[in-house]
């Protein structure tokens, strides 16, 4: 009987404290406009981190970055890095543009980069661009057969 008490006792509890805890807070809609994912915004950088699709052990993380330099130049690139050393890492870098209002993003410009026997691979550019876009950087990261990809928000670019 006891026993049945205190069971009793610590399922009404533990019910106590699972309804304080799941209140959610819910956030506002925003009004800065959203593109496959991207938010075109007129921030001076952006970095968007890796989200796994594989379930390997050889691939830590990766990155993509988009920096706006000044009117019409913008940094744009991306690091892979393994959980240790491996024999191919690999990253690819895609920069996209798009303007207000499009559908999609355009390609703009792409490279890759691999190293063989090491545990990471960076790729980056300064490159001079078309004022009056919105611009951001998508990489795919892979270290042996391990995959993922990030990418960036827009970064808008005044034109020269």
């Amino acid at each position: 009987m006891k026993k049945r008490v205190m069971s009793v006792c610590c399922m009404a509890l533990l019910m106590i404290s699972m309804l304080l805890i799941s209140v959610n807070n819910a956030k506002a809609a925003s009004d800065v406009p959203i593109l496959d994912g991207s938010y075109l915004t007129y921030d001076e950088e952006s970095v968007g981190y890796d989200t796994k699709t594989t379930r390997g052990v050889d691939l830590l993380a990766g990155y993509s970055k988009c920096v706006r330099l000044g009117p019409g130049k913008i940094y744009a690139g991306g690091s892979t890095i393994a959980a240790h050393e491996v024999k191919h890492v690999k990253i690819s870098v895609l920069v996209e543009r798009a303007k207000e209002g499009d559908t999609s993003w355009s390609y703009y410009d792409g490279w890759h980069k691999e190293n063989q026997d090491t545990d990471r691979a960076a790729a980056n550019k300064t490159l001079e661009v078309e004022g009056g876009y919105y611009y951001r950087v998508r990489c795919t990261h892979s270290a042996n057969s391990d995959m993922s990809s990030s990418f960036t928000n827009g970064v808008y670019i005044e034109k020269p």
